[in-house]
């Protein structure tokens, strides 16, 4: 199974977390606790250091602290989500969570009307700071697997027409399990555990009937295999269910 960080890919490999804050022990403690998470991460100092950066590693999030003066970091993040508009280093929809100087209800609304994902009061607590991180990732890695075609040996899974084929020809799925198949399908090698499984695919926030994932990872499998060769869904025994 992973390690816990959450990978963000794209053609050149893992994506980095980039850090801007002008505080350099803060700044380095934030970027030294998410690779010990298992994160790639970068610690900018200024806005012009972290737009060298995004240029040559494009990140998969970035959290604004304080840049260069107060208002620095809203700066940035209208920089940012003018970034269509113009040419620049970053991505418009680039996910941002700014760590602000005070959490005055003021603050936070021009955080989010500047296009903020989130905000964090200073002095950042590192274990709310990765929870919200976290949350975010696996909302913007659901909306890119939803958004691309996937292809796992003769299996083609296409979420956008909501059809999965075998070998050319159509599988017949209900609603769950397609969602079901497209989640194992994001990470073929990966481990799912049931719980895993009832928070992606179902919503549940809490432990549900295991029983639900079983009955449909066995329809699932049944109507993969009707060829016969080759088992799709694998049942890990006391842990859960992964592709191939």
């Amino acid at each position: 199974m992973r390690r816990p960080g959450i990978h963000v890919s794209h053609p050149g490999g893992v994506r980095p977390i980039l850090v801007v804050e002008s505080d350099p022990d803060l700044g380095r403690v934030i970027v030294e606790q998410l690779v010990a998470d298992n994160y790639r991460a970068k610690l900018a100092r200024t806005a012009e250091h972290a737009r060298v950066l995004a240029g040559s590693d494009p990140p998969a999030l970035a959290v604004l602290g304080d840049i260069d003066t107060s208002r620095g970091a809203l700066r940035l993040l209208e920089e940012i989500r003018a970034a269509g508009h113009c040419d620049a280093a970053w991505e418009a929809d680039l996910p941002v969570i700014v760590v602000g100087s005070q959490a005055q209800e003021p603050d936070v609304l021009r955080a989010f009307d500047a296009g903020a994902d989130d905000f964090v009061a200073r002095p950042a607590r590192y274990l709310e700071l990765r929870a919200r991180l976290r949350s975010i990732l696996r909302r913007t890695e659901r909306q890119a697997m939803r958004a691309r075609m996937l292809k796992v040996g003769p299996l083609t899974i296409d979420p956008s027409a909501h059809v999965a084929s075998l070998h050319g020809q159509p599988v017949g799925l209900r609603r769950l399990e397609f969602q079901l198949l497209l989640h194992l399908a994001g990470d073929p090698e990966y481990v799912f555990t049931k719980d895993e499984l009832l928070r992606a695919v179902w919503g549940y926030r809490s432990s549900g009937s295991t029983r639900t994932v079983d009955s449909h990872a066995s329809r699932v499998r049944r109507k993969l295999g009707v060829d016969g060769s080759r088992r799709w869904v694998i049942n890990v025994w006391g842990v859960g269910y992964r592709l191939t």
